[in-house]
């Protein structure tokens, strides 16, 4: 039986999906897309290509869906009414988004307000698109630090209403929306019948299944200190990976990298990490735990997942430290 063998770039230079596949009955269908302003791709194992495109039509669709409850980006979404009416009134919204900004607000009260989804209130004072070449005004920073807060977040369950009480206040689901997408993405496809895949929402994944050699899928941390050096290779089934990292996305101002995740009490951004990766049942709070933790750093960081013991870790520090669970 003749062999093929393929590696296939999944998640960018944070990770990516290393796959052999032979030649058995059932297929590997794979496609990419823009959503949610990155680029999102979906792999599923099945054995006829014609139906998977289907399955995945409809797993792209429940994401488009959400998109368009929850961008802040795109004016008629019910996020953007609730951020235009910031300091106004309450905002009826669908209980799918007040849930999700329920979970949000618990994922703030449980890192002690390091994970915040108020914190897009701030996206006009760094930038990161090569632009930035001086600090921020400390004054400017502290204001804008004003109007982030979970606390000013009133949800009311009976009329399933969000309410930011302060004006300028805005929230945003970049944190947590594309591991939520992940996961109902997968939620979708494995309703259908779809037995093994991949849906990728660039970066945060949530899989299930097997390849099509039966192996587990195999998912490479990468290591931004050496170069083509794999930090980890992780074999999962059914599970989720998130990473947040800071070597990627940020503003360079004489000579120091500054990291695109903020830290919502200063307003200044995260140090101490480098990258945090983690691994269990759901992409959305993994997510939740990556980012909370770049905050937090990694002292603080370990007392927070080891609350967890479903999700496993693996940190990198700013000095090129791996710090990992004993049982990955």
């Amino acid at each position: 039986m003749s062999k093929r063998r393929c590696f296939g770039i999944l998640l960018g230079s944070i990770l990516f999906l290393v796959c052999s596949f032979s030649c058995f009955a059932q297929v590997l269908v794979k496609r990419q897309m823009m959503q949610m302003g990155s680029l999102f791709d979906i792999s599923v194992v099945a054995k006829d290509s014609v139906q998977a495109r289907m399955e995945i039509d409809q797993a792209v669709a429940e994401m488009e869906r959400i998109e368009n409850l929850i961008s802040e980006w795109r004016p008629q979404t019910q996020v953007s009414e609730v951020n235009r009416n910031a300091g106004i009134r309450p905002v009826k919204v669908d209980r799918e988004v007040f849930e999700l900004t329920k979970r949000a607000i618990s994922y703030s009260e449980m890192s002690g307000g390091a994970f915040d989804i108020s914190i897009v209130a701030m996206d006009k004072i760094w930038l990161y698109d090569g632009s930035m070449t001086q600090m921020p005004d400390s004054l400017a920073v502290r204001k804008s630090v004003e109007k982030v807060g979970f606390e000013h977040i009133v949800l009311d369950s009976v009329n399933s209403t969000i309410y930011l009480s302060r004006h300028g206040m805005k929230i945003g689901f970049g944190s947590i929306g594309k591991g939520y997408a992940a996961d109902r993405g997968r939620a979708i496809l494995r309703a259908n019948g779809v037995k093994g895949g991949i849906v990728n929402a660039s970066g945060d994944l949530s899989a299930w299944g097997e390849q099509v050699n039966r192996k587990p899928w195999n998912i490479g941390i990468t290591n931004p200190f050496k170069t083509r050096k794999l930090v980890k290779v992780l074999k999962i089934r059914n599970a989720s990976v998130a990473t947040s990292g800071s070597y990627e996305k940020y503003a360079e101002i004489d000579g120091k990298r500054y990291s695109h995740i903020i830290n919502p009490r200063t307003g200044y951004p995260s140090t101490g990490l480098t990258s945090v990766t983690i691994i269990g049942p759901g992409a959305e709070f993994a997510n939740a735990l990556s980012t909370s933790i770049m905050v937090l750093g990694a002292e603080e960081g370990l007392k927070l997942i080891r609350r967890f013991p479903e999700y496993r870790y693996v940190f990198l520090t700013d000095t090129g430290r791996i710090i990992r669970s004993a049982k990955l």
